[in-house]
């Protein structure tokens, strides 16, 4: 009964060669070992002694390389990106915030893709030397699930922070308006933004609960100054003297930096009932509208004093009424 059964077997599907060979066809390794030492144990094991580590440092020299060319490729975006595209008064101001913009963006698509090559070639590593690696996928979805789920808010946080890098919102330094926090941007993260009002208190607002931003420091920002004055001046004269005082300040080296364009008085905004406002505006660097609006009411008032134009004070008209005292009753009346 045993010698059909072992006649009939098929001499491809045995693992050993006529000559006692141990290793299979596609056994390279093994093959090549045995064809060297003609040693069967050790060509056995050659796979685990010489097969595995070669095929690890494959797989992690692969991985090298490509993360060396990711990060090259990103370096070069990030470059060109830093760049201006218009060489003018503006854009060189802004050269500085557009590098480190373009820094950040860098810094996080680096840790990306270090993360995901870190993650699949630690998993191919892992099945090389013998891990399942089922339990393992099946644990990162159940843990993104997990993540999905119970986390929201921190997903949310993280997603809105690399959304608002990458679309440049603001930066460190900027003056913005988050709601109830307005201030001084300190730090921003993918998670959480730190601003600093002008009482000095500091605001950790969560990037995922910001709605909306107002950013008075980005690219450039705009003094707008209402000047009222009495109704008996000349609105004429009174337009003059503001487009000379503005036209000394944008002629000042010490704000040549700040004042990136030729000051405007737009003329009458508002007929009040103690005076007329007339507005002027002056086109600043970014940060710098209040220094320069200070520094306008200060010559404005020394220029008015100076022309004898009058600026308006309340006023208040009192009506004093003298009413007769009532006839008596009697009908007589007084002597």
């Amino acid at each position: 009964m045993l010698v059909p059964a072992l006649t009939s077997l098929d001499p491809s599907t045995t693992t050993l060669a006529p000559d006692g060979n141990p290793c299979s066809a596609d056994e390279t390794i093994c093959n090549a070992v045995y064809d060297l030492t003609g040693h069967e144990r050790l060509a056995d094991y050659s796979g685990v002694l010489i097969g595995t580590p070669l095929a690890l440092a494959g797989l992690l020299l692969m991985a090298f390389v490509l993360r060396w060319v990711a990060h090259k490729a990103i370096d070069r975006v990030a470059g060109r990106a830093a760049k201006g595209v218009l060489p003018d008064r503006v854009n060189l101001l802004v050269t500085e915030r557009r590098r480190q913009r373009a820094e950040a963006i860098a810094s996080l698509f680096k840790s990306i893709v270090t993360g995901l090559i870190t993650m699949v070639f630690g998993t191919m590593m892992l099945s090389e030397i013998g891990v399942d690696i089922a339990p393992i996928i099946a644990s990162a979805g159940i843990v993104g699930l997990a993540l999905g789920f119970g986390a929201q808010s921190l997903v949310k946080d993280f997603l809105s922070g690399v959304f608002m890098i990458i679309e440049d919102q603001f930066g460190v330094g900027d003056q913005v308006d988050l709601g109830e926090a307005i201030g001084t941007v300190e730090a921003v993260t993918l998670r959480i933004t730190r601003v600093r009002d002008v009482n000095g208190t500091v605001w950790y607002v969560p990037n995922g609960q910001i709605v909306r931003v107002g950013n008075q420091s980005q690219n450039w920002a705009r003094t707008v100054l209402d000047v009222k004055v009495s109704y008996d001046e000349d609105l004429a004269r009174v337009r003059r003297v503001l487009g000379e005082v503005a036209h000394d300040l944008w002629e000042d080296d010490d704000f040549k930096g700040q004042v990136i364009e030729e000051p405007s008085v737009w003329g009458v905004q508002d007929l009040a009932i103690d005076g007329v406002t007339v507005r002027v505006v002056l086109k600043t660097t970014p940060g710098e509208q209040w220094a320069v609006a200070r520094e306008m009411r200060q010559r404005i008032k020394a220029r008015f004093d100076h022309e004898g134009i009058e600026m308006p004070f309340p006023q208040r008209m009192v009506w004093n009424r003298h009413e007769q005292a009532p006839a008596p009753a009697d009908g007589t009346g007084s002597a």
